[in-house]
């Protein structure tokens, strides 16, 4: 049965594959049709929409936004955008810049715990000039003062880490406007991942479908089938859509592979084409 999968990085963001080789690998897959959700920019999606018509794979305009919920950064997916909105691509203009300033404080907080890296040597890691803390890693990784991306998380660049810089973010109800008034659907992605307790989550959910949510992505690729099965049933009590994501990376997230994640994800194409429609 063909399958899909609504959220995947490129190297446009923090994932490893080019646009062109993640829809090479998405038709080894026989996944037919893909969403590409880098964070805070469209500027793979063309290259991928191109050869997805190369490999008969549908390929939907996609976005991975932040915001946050009670100063707790949660994430955003945006799917069926129009990608040339003139709107939504100032506003990216401006997270761009507040990247950059958010990359040189993390540098200068390295340089204090000793660690020799700097702007350009990140920027030559990136051939997008989008640089994420995955680059970050790989530099530190290069240089020998970690062995691991997920040490550079859990040791330098994590939340509550030396080096952490939290993100500026725009507002959760800004954030879903931006997507909805450009033709998109606004679904919050891997909701279990905030570790909020049903209460929290469930208002949460009940905030953000009040501004304009429009689905949740219940399967992904950590989620155990009673994990996934407890989110439909949050969607189908707040009206809400199902969506559902690998969140692949490549190499970057070793243990999640495009389509499947962790081995026991599979989305139907049911759920593509019930995003499709105007109706829950």
């Amino acid at each position: 049965m063909p399958c899909i999968d609504l959220h995947t990085h490129t190297t446009f963001s923090d994932g490893t594959f080019t646009p062109t080789e993640l829809i090479n690998y998405a038709a080894k897959k026989d996944i037919k049709v893909i969403a590409i959700t880098d964070h805070d920019n469209f500027d793979g999606v063309s290259e991928a929409v191109s050869q997805g018509k190369i490999n008969n794979i549908e390929v939907i305009n996609g976005i991975e936004m932040s915001t946050d919920f009670e100063k707790k950064e949660i994430h955003i997916v945006g799917l069926f955008i129009d990608i040339n909105n003139k709107n939504f691509n100032s506003e990216l203009k401006f997270l761009k810049e507040k990247r950059k300033k958010r990359n040189e404080l993390a540098i200068e907080k390295l340089q204090k715990l000793n660690i020799d890296i700097n702007y350009d040597e990140l920027e030559s890691l990136s051939s997008n000039k989008i640089i994420t803390r995955a680059h970050f890693a790989k530099l530190l990784i290069k240089k020998g003062y970690i062995k691991t991306v997920k040490e550079c998380f859990d040791i330098y660049m994590g939340e509550n880490c030396p080096a952490y810089v939290k993100r500026e973010v725009i507002p959760p109800k800004e954030t879903i406007a931006l997507i909805n008034d450009a033709g998109g659907t606004a679904v919050l992605a891997h909701p279990l991942l905030y570790k909020l307790t049903d209460d929290k989550l469930n208002e949460m959910i009940a905030y953000l479908k009040s501004i304009g949510l429009k689905g949740i992505e219940c399967l992904y690729s950590t989620h155990t089938k009673e994990e996934t099965e407890y989110l439909i049933s949050i969607a189908k009590k707040h009206n809400l859509k199902i969506s559902g994501g690998s969140d692949f990376h490549g190499s970057n997230k070793p243990n999640i592979d495009l389509g499947t994640g962790c081995g026991n994800l599979y989305i139907p194409y049911e759920i593509f084409e019930n995003l499709k429609t105007s109706e829950v």
